[in-house]
């Protein structure tokens, strides 16, 4: 899958780098992705050959995470809540996470019929994840 992978990319003339995660088989980093050229993560599971997934971190802005940060528990459950609600509308699997000292929400996308991931799949997926990246995007800046 990781050689099909580089070798999609490289025809589409899209700039990418491998990145080193013990769970994952292979993880890739493609810096300008989708309609909108958000960095965007490809990368198969360990613990589930066969399936891609790929995603996109949406970095929440200084005085959000300053806010977030602020919250107890329970309103840290409802914020989450409230963009895993949100997510599912559009039909993204979402994740908030910190990573690198920052709140991020990641956007993905599952491929997982894999008689059918090929070029196309996969990049009408990364499509499909840029616009999920905005629209998640745009929900954060007015709600939070």
């Amino acid at each position: 899958m990781r050689d099909n992978m580089e070798r999609w990319l490289i025809h589409e003339g899209h700039s990418f780098e491998e990145i080193k995660n013990p769970e994952n088989s292979f993880q890739i980093l493609v810096k300008h992705a989708g309609q909108y050229g958000n960095p965007v993560e490809i990368f198969e599971p360990k613990a589930q050959p066969g399936i891609i997934v790929i995603g996109a971190k949406i970095i929440l802005k200084t005085k959000q995470i300053s806010r977030y940060m602020g919250f107890n528990e329970d309103e840290k459950k409802r914020f989450e809540s409230r963009v895993l609600e949100f997510c599912n509308s559009i039909q993204a699997i979402s994740k908030v996470i910190t990573e690198e000292g920052k709140q991020k929400v990641g956007v993905y996308v599952v491929l997982d019929d894999k008689e059918n991931i090929n070029q196309q799949s996969v990049f009408d997926a990364i499509d499909r994840l840029s616009e999920m990246y905005e629209k998640t995007s745009r929900y954060l800046m007015k709600t939070f």
